[in-house]
Parts: C-alpha cells; sequence; structure tokens
C-alpha cells in the first residue's frame, strides 16, 4: 500500500494519497482545487488517481474532488449520510462537458475497493452532520484488520472537530448544542476501535476547525484515549456539551461561502490565474490590493486601496476574510512568490488574480499613503482613547484594556457596525500581528485606525490595569 500525506500549511489542512502499488490505482481524501501537485506526486509514485474523495462538506476550503472529476476523469465518492440537507448538489448535474458526473454515494458501513486497498465508510456526525471517516485496510497482503483510519474533522492530534461551525459560521441557528451531542454520541462509538489503530486527521495546528490541535502529522487510538482531552470527556454527555462549544474561536467570515459552495459545487478552476506583472499606476480600479510586503515597509508606504497580509501561513484565512469572490485582486509581491500566492488564494475561491506589482516598484511610486502605530504608553495616556481590541472573544474574556470594545479580526467584514467611532482608533491583538492586518483593513474602509506596537501582552507588561 502507498500512503502520502500533503500537507497546507496556510491552511493546517492534510489530503490524502492512498494508492494499490500492485494495480497502480490511487484515491485521493480531501484534496483541494489546484489539483496538478496531487496528480504530479501520484506519477512521480507510479500510480493513478482514479478516485476522489473528501470526509465532510468543508468550511475552510474548496474542495477538489469536482475538480479531479473535470480535469482526470475521476471517480467521486461522497457521503450520503445527514439528510437531505446535506446531499451533494454539484455531482447529480452535469461536467463542463454537458457529461453526467461519474459519483456514488457512500453510507456508513459502505466499501470502496481501490486496487487492493480496502476503504470502509464509517459516519461521524456532529462536525457536520455528513461528515464520514475512512477505515484502511491493505488487502494485497495477510492483513485481516485495518490499518488506520482518514478521520477528517472528527479526531485530531489532541482535539476534535468543533461542531458550532454550523451556527456559529453558516448561521444556522439552533444547530450548536444539538450537533456537540451527536459529536459526543460519535465519540463514545469511537471509543470502542482497538488502541493499534493509527489516526489520520485532517488538520493540525493552526485550523480553525478546532481550538487546541496538535502540530505531530497523526496519532493512535492509544493515545488519543490517554491524553485527547475532549475526547475523554465524551464519556459525560453533558459536560462534554458545555467544554466543547466553550472558548472555540471566531470562525473566518469566509467560512460560510465554502459550506455553501462545497455543496452546490466550487467553481471548476482548470488552470491556475495567471496574473500579468504590472505598474502601480496600472492597477484596475477597483481592485482589491493584497500587499505581502512586512508590516515595516507597507506602514511606512503603501498604496491606496491595500491591505496588509503578509505571505505567511495565515494569508490564504486573511484574504478570504478580508475579499470578497468577485473582486478582482493585484498581489504585491516578488515574483518567486506569486505563483504560491496565487495556489494560497483559489483554494478559498478567490480566483479573480489579474495582476502582481514587484515591491520595488512599490516603494518609488507617488502618493504612497503611511499607517500610523504608537506604543502602549502613547494610548494609555489618552483617558478618551476609542481601542478595539481584535482577538478571539475567550481571548477578550480573560483579561482585556478597560473600555475596549471587541471584534475578532477575521470577522471584520460582516461586523464593521461595531467598531467604535471615533478619531483615531487604536486598534490591538495579543502581540501586534493581528491588529495589523486589522489596521489595513479599517483604514480602506473610511476608519481613523492606529495599531498598537506589541498589542496586549506590552500593555500587560507594563502594569497597565486591565479587566476581566
Amino acid at each position: 500500500m502507498l500512503m502520502r500525506m500533503i500537507y497546507d500549511d496556510s491552511l493546517a489542512q492534510a489530503a490524502y494519497l492512498i494508492g494499490c502499488q500492485r494495480t497502480g490505482e490511487a484515491i485521493i481524501i480531501d484534496p483541494e482545487r489546484d489539483i496538478d501537485r496531487y496528480i504530479e506526486l501520484a506519477k512521480k509514485e507510479g500510480v493513478k488517481i482514479v478516485a476522489a474523495s473528501e470526509t465532510h462538506m468543508h468550511a475552510d476550503f474548496l474542495s477538489g474532488v469536482r475538480e479531479f472529476c473535470e480535469q482526470a476523469g475521476a471517480k467521486a465518492y461522497l457521503s450520503d449520510e445527514g439528510g437531505q440537507d446535506w446531499d451533494y448538489v454539484w455531482c447529480k448535474g452535469t461536467d463542463s462537458k454537458g457529461q453526467p458526473y461519474n459519483y456514488q454515494l457512500v453510507k456508513d458501513g459502505d466499501v470502496i475497493m481501490i486496487g487492493n486497498i480496502q476503504i470502509k465508510v464509517l459516519h461521524t456526525p456532529g462536525h457536520t452532520a455528513e461528515h464520514i471517516c475512512f477505515e484502511i485496510t491493505d488487502k494485497g497482503g495477510e492483513a485481516d484488520a485495518p490499518m488506520g483510519i482518514v478521520t477528517g474533522d472528527f479526531v485530531f492530534v489532541g482535539d476534535v472537530g468543533r461542531p458550532d461551525l454550523l451556527e456559529s459560521a453558516a448561521g444556522m441557528e439552533g444547530v450548536m448544542e444539538p450537533s456537540a451531542r451527536r459529536l459526543g454520541d460519535s465519540l463514545r462509538k469511537f471509543h470502542d476501535q482497538p488502541d493499534y489503530l493509527q489516526i489520520w486527521p485532517g488538520h493540525g495546528a493552526g485550523s480553525a476547525c478546532g481550538k487546541a490541535l496538535g502540530a505531530v502529522p497523526s496519532t493512535t487510538m492509544g493515545y488519543e484515549k490517554r491524553f485527547n482531552v475532549p475526547f475523554k470527556q465524551a464519556e459525560d454527555a453533558d459536560g462534554f456539551v458545555k467544554t466543547i462549544l466553550s472558548g472555540q474561536p471566531e470562525p473566518p467570515y469566509y467560512f460560510a461561502r465554502m459550506k455553501h459552495d462545497n455543496r452546490q459545487g466550487p467553481p471548476v478552476l482548470g488552470a491556475l490565474p495567471a496574473p500579468a506583472s504590472c505598474a502601480p499606476d496600472a492597477i484596475p480600479s477597483g481592485a482589491a490590493i493584497v500587499d505581502t510586503r512586512p508590516w515595516g515597509d507597507y506602514r511606512s508606504g503603501h498604496l491606496a486601496g491595500s491591505y496588509s497580509i503578509v505571505l505567511d501561513k495565515f494569508f490564504s484565512t486573511v484574504a478570504g476574510a478580508f475579499i470578497e469572490p468577485e473582486q478582482e485582486i493585484v498581489l504585491i509581491a516578488d515574483a518567486h512568490e506569486v505563483e504560491e500566492a496565487v495556489r494560497m488564494l483559489v483554494r478559498i475561491g478567490l480566483d479573480q488574480v489579474v495582476g502582481w506589482v514587484d515591491p520595488e516598484s512599490v516603494s518609488q511610486a507617488d502618493g504612497l499613503k503611511t499607517t500610523n502605530q504608537v506604543d502602549v504608553a502613547a494610548v494609555h495616556g489618552k483617558s478618551d482613547a476609542v481601542i478595539l481590541d481584535v482577538r478571539n472573544a475567550s481571548e477578550y474574556e480573560q483579561g482585556h484594556i478597560p473600555g475596549a470594545t471587541n471584534v475578532a479580526y477575521l470577522q471584520l467584514s460582516k461586523r464593521l457596525g461595531e467598531v467604535p467611532e471615533g478619531s483615531p482608533i487604536f486598534v490591538h491583538c495579543k502581540f501586534g500581528f493581528r491588529s495589523a492586518r486589522a489596521v489595513s483593513y479599517l483604514n480602506e474602509h473610511g476608519f481613523d485606525a492606529t495599531n498598537i506596537a506589541g498589542g496586549f501582552m506590552a500593555w500587560e507588561a507594563a502594569g497597565y490595569p486591565v479587566e476581566k
């Protein structure tokens, strides 16, 4: 058996290539939309991807399963669990050539065979109603028992999938507690699995699909039974619900769009967008300008209409929270970074990347704007300071600057009405990185925002008062 994990650091997301080397066939589980890299890996390993599947309708990225059907002629295996509100729509239509999709809907207990690899479907609702896991057994040798389970957003290393997203992200009122109870039921049932089984999760540390994910790529059932706190807490049904729903970070604004598009069908991508090099004065009017330079460079001088979104592991998430899919996008990035930035954008449905600008030409452009930044002492000395805390609500509740208003930075685009009026607004997070992104967004939407260097940690270190 062949297994390869393909990990996206920007979304802390794992896809799995599982193949039978004897027959040369393979399946890809939970792929993202830029599928060329999976195809290239399969080719390197001497297998062909003939099937594509996913554990559930994702909220944090657009699925690549439809893309595999379109580009590679793969057969889609999709969950038929969860009821009519959670059925896949796109696979029942026709592809871009007018032909019906090759797909199979699967339920708990169904078996998929990829060569000599047996893949058994396990329905594990809670994170979402249709969520399934895949139990993997290599039937090409003497094995008569599974080796491990691809668990998607059900069980992570040190955590379990959050059950609140359908309400907190997708706006489905009244489903948070029932989802948490279903998740607890699934975990108690899952507890019967043997300790030796390997666990191959869909996310690692940094994902917004959990609140305490580990940074280890895989684990075992036995280890999680002993040390995974929410997994162990599931034995107490009522206590589990209370614990799992508390302290979850606010989901990024774009999560609701991902849920909808993954059910209806992500737009077919085909080839990656190929943005053209352009000069600062040739940027299309109304385009969202994504400035990937370091914060200090942006603050010292940036183009009007640009957001500071550094090309780091949070790039996709911040861009998805700030930019709408119909907007044209122009990148300010070095030439060798453009393709990676484009990939990170299309994974969350931001496909209209029309151009890129060399950072050096920005520094020499006319009419640059600057951004204000002060230290905590300057804010403490202003009794009338209007303060915006862009950390998560759970961080704010543990301690905040007196009088500060809390709006998580990844939800600013839909909660601008909650931003306090004032001139200027002093913005902070924990260290100053999230607030820098927020300040760039606020200033481009008509606010006079100033970043607080060092954030809440600097405020506390200075011995200034804190409310809880």
